[in-house]
């Protein structure tokens, strides 16, 4: 499961919740989209956008008192099926990183947002942004980091 949101706080009086989402399949919050939670399953009955998050009402919850009980809440799903070839966080994580000689730099333990590049954080602590990644295949990212990135 991946995590595709958290519920900030109750919006209104009928149910409805402020949902941060950290995806940009914005899909996830469709009418009819099943969420995961700790506490169980959450079906969406209506969303739409709101100040860059998005306003979300679920099935079974209908007063301030029931949404705000759902403040905070991880918003879980399984991952969409993709057809093109971007580089999805959870294919990365745990993954060995090489440079193009295929010396091993480390394996990732995150991927860390950042405005210039999203950087690949190494279990040693190092961060390699991903406009150095040449290629991927499951396991395994190759990066051509220059001289001293890592040092």
């Amino acid at each position: 499961m991946l995590e595709v949101g958290r519920i900030a706080k109750p919006h209104g009086l009928k149910g409805e919740v402020v949902v941060d989402l950290v995806t940009n399949r914005t899909e996830r919050v469709d009418p009819g989209s099943v969420l995961s939670t700790e506490r169980g399953d959450l079906t969406v009955e209506r969303s739409s956008p709101f100040q860059g998050r998005w306003i979300v009402a679920f099935a079974g919850v209908h007063t301030r008192e029931q949404a705000d009980e759902l403040r905070g809440t991880v918003l879980s799903a399984e991952p969409l099926p993709t057809t093109d070839d971007g580089l999805w966080v959870h294919e990365l994580i745990g993954s060995a990183v090489v440079d193009t000689t295929g010396a091993e730099l480390g394996r990732v333990d995150a991927v860390q947002a950042n405005p210039a590049s999203d950087l690949l954080v190494l279990d040693g602590g190092g961060l390699v942004p991903l406009r150095f990644v040449v290629s991927t295949e499951p396991g395994r990212v190759m990066v051509d980091v220059p001289p001293g990135l890592l040092d």
